[in-house]
């Protein structure tokens, strides 16, 4: 009968050949197929090896080739769900969710998702304020135990109702939450409010791969400070905001309600100066003496002491309410949004606001998609949802000994009876790149 320490000698020397005997160095890791970090099992194996050799002798089996086993590089997958406009629609809401893969019959979330990420304009022209802001609370408790996330943006609708301007409020809305005085505390400094401020942005910046960081880490990054430097061509120069040395730089997406125009002025650092702004002023809104709201009182206006930069933010020019990539000629938003993407780090700009009835719009091959398709049912539009499913697959290496990879990303329009591709791009990227 075999001893433990010989057994447990065995174990690992039969993992290593199967290891090296399919290639499992070249696709996904041991580490990865057991569901573990690989750094966790490196850090219990490394120890063991040596252990197992006894006091004073060298460790049982080459450390080296298992801690290549075992940091085998692996495809990495990262999948988002986007949602425009739901103007008080509980009922089109969960419908699009589930169909999409959000939530379940209940509700619930389901995993599917790596991010759900929404554009604002939850508010107004139905009567399902609380329940739908609620349920967003309920989402991003439920996803961040799975590790998901949620990314919640304030539109126009949102700061209005801050602001006190109620013209798309409907009674019937109002009497939902008891009365005029009880809504604006609850949109100040109630739980609706504090969600606003805890949880929702003005913008976001949402990476593809996981070595650009978390979301809305900025652009250009800190340690890039070459990416700041301005000549006399730097508004015509797209090219000084990219970097051949990182070609995963502008792998991401920004979503904002409205749309970020190429003559903003804030768009620098992104999406930190713009969601700066956007707290300050909404701090002001909500802690001022909250005025009579309009109608029937005069309209309130933005609060004394709104700065120059905080009153640009809500202009038409603005990221709430700037329609531009959806008005302007094909020739002109084709070529603004290259100067606006190079600035921002990002390869898509994804933003509601402006609604289409009949479906999701894509435009400069995907460069621009609008999603606000009018799902409440006081426009009875399409019920949608964007979905972009991200893979990054490793291919072996080059001639020089480096990682090569496979990029791969699928936007598709989903609706309740039908997918629609709306990009299929792929590209090979060489590089050591960081998944953590």
């Amino acid at each position: 009968m075999l001893s433990p320490r010989l057994t447990a000698l065995l174990a690992i020397l039969i993992g290593l050949y199967v290891a090296s005997r399919y290639d499992l160095h070249k696709t996904p890791g041991v580490a990865e197929a057991l569901g573990v970090p690989a750094a966790a099992l490196w850090a219990i194996y490394a120890p063991l090896s040596h252990a197992l050799a006894g006091p004073g002798q060298a460790p049982v089996v080459i450390v080296d080739q298992a801690q290549e086993v075992f940091t085998a590089r692996a495809p990495f997958t990262r999948h988002i769900v986007a949602v425009g406009d739901l103007h008080g629609d509980l009922g089109n809401a969960q419908t699009v969710l589930q169909f999409s893969g959000v939530v379940d019959a209940f509700g619930n979330w389901t995993g599917d998702a790596d991010f759900f990420v929404q554009t604002g304009d939850i508010v107004d022209r139905g009567d399902d304020t609380i329940k739908l802001f609620d349920w967003m609370e309920q989402l991003r408790v439920q996803a961040a135990a799975t590790g998901g996330v949620v990314l919640s943006h304030l539109g126009n609708h949102e700061v209005m109702n801050a602001i006190g301007d109620w013209r798309y409020v409907y009674p019937s809305e109002i009497d939902t939450f008891g009365s005029v005085a009880a809504r604006q505390k609850m949109l100040s400094t109630g739980r609706i409010g504090r969600a606003w401020a805890q949880n929702y942005t003005a913008t976001s910046r949402l990476p593809l791969h996981p070595h650009l960081g978390p979301p809305n880490t900025p652009f250009p990054p800190e340690d890039h400070p070459l990416h700041f430097e301005k000549d006399a061509d730097a508004a015509a120069d797209e090219s000084r905001y990219y970097d051949a040395r990182a070609p995963l730089s502008h792998a991401a997406l920004s979503f904002v309600h409205g749309g970020l125009s190429p003559t903003y002025s804030n768009l620098a650092p992104f999406p930190t100066k713009i969601n700066a702004l956007s707290a300050a002023l909404l701090r002001r809104l909500q802690h001022r003496a909250q005025p009579p709201p309009h109608p029937p009182h005069p309209y309130p206006g933005l609060p004394h002491g709104t700065t120059r930069d905080e009153a640009e933010l809500y202009d038409a020019n603005g990221p709430f309410w700037y329609r531009g990539w959806a008005t302007d000629g094909a020739d002109k938003a084709c070529a603004d949004v290259e100067s606006v993407l190079a600035r921002t780090g990002t390869r898509r700009m994804i933003m509601g606001h402006t609604p289409d009835f009949t479906g999701i719009v894509s435009r400069c091959n995907g460069k621009i998609i609008i999603i606000d398709t009018g799902i409440s049912h006081a426009y009875g539009g399409a019920l949608s949802a964007l979905s972009i499913h991200y893979t990054f697959t490793p291919i072996g290496d080059d001639a020089a000994g480096e990682p090569r990879w496979i990029e791969r990303e699928v936007v598709s329009a989903l609706y309740v009876d039908r997918q629609e591709i709306i990009v299929e791009e792929e590209r090979e990227v060489v590089g050591d790149f960081r998944f953590a």
